[in-house]
């Protein structure tokens, strides 16, 4: 059996049976019980989730009514064996028992750091098929089949954090194999998706200096300059403005380079997350 979490949510049988939990309030159970699992997750937790900072009196017993749905629906719907003990009653509170390959926010997070750790040790090739099968994963925004309380709000903004990290990875992957002009309309989507992150702006901005396209290179520039004052009241970082630089040096034009990613966390402002 398999959780997908990333995109609307849905529970996928071993025999490809796939089943969508109709009840917002069960999707929202699970779902925070799926980013922790084989943890306990307090009740305190799953009614905060639910309910946020007004919860009703009956919390603690609709939850618990909650749970049986749950129970219920997984062997109703035939997606376990009866035998099997998935949800279980772990004072204070539950723990949903499920190896870390069966649900995709974990996958995810584990096939974004093997292709890190393959890019940091130079093997862009298998950095970049590693990143390709972490973002294949994303079927659409996560979670995004029912509203989303506040614990699983704050899951999400850390997914797509990590998602931009995976876009960061395999952008800086197929630089260092040279593919330059590959690279550059994915760049182009990702910026309108992420117009404030001015990692994506100076790697659209070097992959069109490589490529040879320096004046679109140069347009690329003053856009994020004037796109950077007008909503931030900010100057490019010192990273763009040696770009344009070079951009605007033949002699450096002659040994161009590709901008290199710095440190181990997202490099860039970003906005609409």
């Amino acid at each position: 059996m398999r959780f997908h979490l990333i995109g609307p949510f849905e529970i996928v049988a071993d025999d490809g049976r796939i089943h969508r939990p109709g009840t917002p309030k069960v999707c929202q159970t699970l779902a925070l019980l799926l980013t922790r699992p084989n943890e306990i997750v307090t009740a305190e937790s799953l009614i905060q989730e639910l309910w946020g900072e007004r919860p009703p009196r009956s919390a603690v017993t609709t939850l618990q009514t909650y749970i049986y749905h749950a129970r219920r629906m997984f062997l109703q719907e035939e997606l376990v064996a009866p035998e099997r003990a998935l949800i279980v009653t772990s004072p204070p509170g539950y723990t949903i028992q499920v190896a870390d390959d069966e649900v995709d926010i974990r996958v995810f997070e584990k096939l974004v750091t093997q292709s890190r750790n393959l890019l940091c040790d130079g093997d862009a090739v298998a950095a970049l098929r590693t990143v390709r099968e972490a973002l294949d994963l994303w079927r659409g925004p996560a979670l995004s089949h029912f509203p989303a309380g506040d614990l699983l709000t704050g899951h999400i903004v850390h997914l797509e954090e990590l998602r931009i990290r995976a876009f960061e990875i395999r952008i800086e992957a197929e630089e260092r194999l040279g593919r330059h002009r590959e690279s550059i309309p994915e760049l182009r989507r990702l910026i309108n998706d992420y117009p404030l992150n001015e990692w994506f702006h100076s790697q659209l901005i070097a992959a069109l200096g490589a490529a040879g396209r320096r004046a679109e290179a140069l347009q690329a520039y003053e856009h994020v300059r004037r796109l950077l004052a007008d909503e931030l009241g900010l100057e490019p970082s010192l990273e763009l403005k040696r770009i344009q630089i070079r951009l605007l040096s033949p002699e450096a034009m002659d040994a161009w380079a590709p901008v290199r990613m710095s440190g181990q966390e997202p490099a860039a402002l970003r906005s609409g997350i």
